[in-house]
């Protein structure tokens, strides 16, 4: 694993064009620069890096006496010189053989795994009641077919329960080797080919452990127990044929040993320079998109964005500033300045001005344009200089941003003392972490979002102090801070290294606060009326001071509409980590938790929510007002019913009880006859003989089943609703007339 230590803390952030102002001052002091120590470097690449170290506050690059610049570190200088306001040491790598135990193979990239995606072929017969079987046979390295007799009705609905084998060949393309982290690549002619190795990483559920042999991946599994399929083509089957693919995967990747060889930097910058001995404004213009500059014009604009810092020197009160005024303006162009301003009472303050270059001012295969940059500051009252009084401080800057439309762009400087030929723009740190953690609670401190514009990272450096744990040389890594830390705040600093031996550095600051657990309740489920339902214990507390379970408290009671006796669930509320619940009356319901960790804290939480009742089913069908007795059919009327009774609230109806009454005396009064059953059997579309002329009410009764889970123990029958069509249907549409035809008369003279 490569380490990374940082001799002394970079103090601001590196970013690419920078261009900055100053005036020197006459006393002299001295001061140094770490480059971050870096070890196990790989490839001819690392051989040789050129790092650009940011200036301490307070110093400007006019006021370094170059000739004061040393190196002083176990690497091989080549050159250490001033460059676009930052300190430039070229660097030969110490060079050192390493043989590296268990590197990881990746699919193209870190993390990446290589995934098959297993099928089975699997067919039904067309007389439905055998299965031809599809697999791989590892023993003979070879696919192979049996058939088996279905076990269940006919036609088969699925195969009897069955082993089967796939066996899809490995993967390996784009096969990318890693030493322990994304920035640490090894070469693939590094890798001892003998000790390759495949680990198996994930599976189906429902799948063995893969075997890796025969050079594939070799899975069984059992069908049709949960195992899902997707359905072959069809085309040109006949009678009860069908095809499936039963489908499983795994996942896997490679280790191996490797030997490499590695480079490691590291060493001081100290030099001389005259720090100001009177108030004086340094101006820093940085441009931050695009990125890369100059990029290639991609739709109707290009974003640009243009940091501006300014930073007062050599003047200490801060209480005396009025306001910091930034300006950004377009430099014989024709967009529209910008202005902000910033009335905090600091020595350093920055703004950030988002600009775009229209496509349209794009004429030709390339453009720049030059921003003019304006950084003021203003005493509330005058200021005394060896020039006079003062009231206020003025820098400008420039900086440039490049667009092109063909594969072959002109690059531009970013400031006059640019060399012609480019060596590769620093890269952008960039830190992730919360602002306040809990005492105990494990961090994650993430510099994944750190960026170079021309290349990528290769190395992340960085700085707890005070934290308990460290974080390698990863872009992610997870540190935690101790009881006796509530209260104070910590710095966290990254330096990133490039592919070009660039860096850039930054920071931030996290509080700790006291470890107070966080008490949770979630309710989930149906939360309807006789369904289940399950309170959850979600509360959370930091890992080294857990929460006592015996010390747990939760109650649940009514509010309004049911009782605490509506209540339902087995047992005790006692160390609560999940508990099946049913009410038995819909209302308003609360429910609370108090927890306590071993620090001490202690958390309450309320929940309130609402149960919905529990909606009855709505009977209703369709049929014709009357009919007409068939001589041709033994004098039967045929009467055809379609039922639409429905469940508004997504229950089941499980059955659809069907009755009549016949007005047998004719008063067209039905309240003095007996119903009479003609179908129990739930169906929807069916037809009613009758025999006798006159009118007839007819009737469903339509019974239904929970469409949601429920806890069975706390239920009856009588919870299940039922309703029949005299409550939810107007008695003239449930009445049909029985008639007889009238006779045909034939007049023949």
């Amino acid at each position: 694993m490569k380490k990374v230590i940082l001799l002394c803390l970079c103090v601001s952030l590196i970013v690419p064009f920078v261009f900055s102002k100053s005036v020197q001052a006459a006393d002299t002091k001295s001061t140094s620069i770490s480059i971050p120590i870096t070890t196990g470097l790989l490839g001819s690449d690392n051989s040789a890096k050129n790092f650009y170290l940011e200036l301490p506050n307070g110093v400007t690059s006019s006021s370094i006496k170059t000739g004061s610049l040393k190196y002083n570190g176990p690497n091989g200088k080549v050159s250490v010189s001033l460059e676009n306001g930052k300190i430039k040491v070229a660097l030969n790598g110490v060079a050192n053989q390493k043989y590296y135990r268990n590197v990881v193979g990746y699919k193209a990239s870190w993390d990446a795994m290589f995934r098959t995606q297993i099928y089975n072929s699997i067919w039904l017969y067309s007389d439905g009641r055998r299965w031809q079987i599809n697999e791989y046979d590892e023993h003979n390295d070879r696919m192979k077919t049996g058939d088996v007799t279905a076990t269940d009705v006919y036609p088969s609905r699925n195969p009897p329960r069955t082993k089967v084998t796939a066996g899809p060949y490995q993967d390996n393309l784009f096969l990318k080797w890693y030493n322990g982290s994304v920035n640490e690549v090894v070469n693939n002619q590094d890798i001892i080919q003998s000790t390759i190795k495949v680990v198996s990483f994930e599976k189906s559920s429902y799948a063995e452990d893969p075997k890796f042999k025969n050079g594939r991946v070799i899975l069984n599994y059992t069908i049709p127990d949960g195992v899902p399929w997707d359905a072959e083509s069809n085309d040109g089957l006949s009678g009860k044929a069908e095809g499936r693919k039963y489908k499983a995967f795994a996942s896997y990747y490679y280790t191996a040993d490797a030997k490499v060889t590695t480079y490691s930097y590291g060493g001081l910058v100290t030099f001389d320079y005259s720090p100001p001995d009177q108030a004086t404004l340094n101006g820093t213009a940085t441009l931050e998109k695009p990125s890369p500059n100059p990029i290639k014009l991609e739709g109707s604009k290009v974003d640009v964005k243009i940091n501006v810092k300014g930073e007062l020197l050599g003047y200490t009160d801060s209480s005396n500033i009025e306001e910091w005024v930034f300006y950004a303006n377009e430099k014989n162009g024709t967009g529209k300045a910008d202005m902000k301003k910033d009335y905090s009472k600091q020595l350093t303050a920055s703004k950030s001005f988002d600009l775009s270059i229209p496509a349209s001012r794009v004429i030709n295969d390339n453009f720049k344009q030059d921003y003019i940059l304006t950084v003021v500051i203003r005493f509330k009252k005058p200021v005394l200089t060896k020039s006079g009084t003062i009231t206020s401080l003025e820098q400008k800057m420039e900086v440039s941003a490049g667009v092109y439309k063909t594969d072959n762009p002109i690059t531009y400087p970013s400031v006059p003392s640019k060399p012609t030929k480019p060596e590769g723009k620093p890269p952008i740190a960039r830190i992730s972490a919360p602002k306040y953690i809990k005492a105990g609670s494990d961090m994650m401190v993430y510099g994944g979002n750190s960026s170079d514009p021309d290349g990528y990272i290769t190395d992340y450096a960085w700085g707890t102090p005070g934290a308990q744990g460290g974080i390698e040389n990863t872009a992610r890594g997870y540190v935690w801070y101790t009881r006796d830390d509530v209260g104070q705040t910590f710095p966290i600093t990254l330096t990133v290294v490039d592919n070009d031996g660039l860096i850039g550095s930054t920071s931030t600051e996290v509080t700790v606060i006291e470890p107070v657990p966080s008490a949770s309740l979630e309710i989930i489920g149906s939360l309807k009326q006789n369904r289940k339902t399950t309170l959850i214990n979600s509360s959370q507390s930091p890992t080294r001071f857990p929460i006592i379970k015996s010390k747990t408290q939760v109650t649940i009671s009514a509010v309004s509409g049911g009782t605490n006796a509506d209540i339902k669930y087995s047992g005790n509320l006692a160390e609560l980590e999940s508990k099946d619940i049913l009410f038995k009356k819909p209302g308003k319901y609360k429910a609370t938790i108090h927890v306590e960790n071993t620090a001490g804290y202690a958390s309450d939480k309320e929940i309130i929510f609402d149960i919905a009742p529990d909606e009855s089913p709505f009977a209703y069908f369709a049929m014709p007002i009357g009919s007409y007795r068939d001589p041709g059919n033994g004098n039967k009327a045929i009467i055809s019913i379609d039922d639409m009774s429905f469940s508004s609230d997504k229950d089941n109806i499980i059955q659809r009880i069907w009755e009549y009454r016949y007005d047998s005396n004719n008063n067209g009064n039905f309240t003095d006859e007996g119903w009479v059953q003609f179908s129990d059997a739930n169906q929807t579309r069916l037809n009613l003989e009758l025999y006798q002329v006159g009118k007839y009410e007819v009737r469903v009764t339509v019974l239904e089943e929970f469409g949601q889970p429920t806890i069975e123990d706390f239920v009856t029958d009588a919870d299940r609703l039922r309703t029949n069509s005299e409550a939810t249907q107007n008695v003239i549409e449930r009445i049909v007339e029985v008639n007889n035809r009238a006779p045909e008369v034939d007049w023949d003279l």
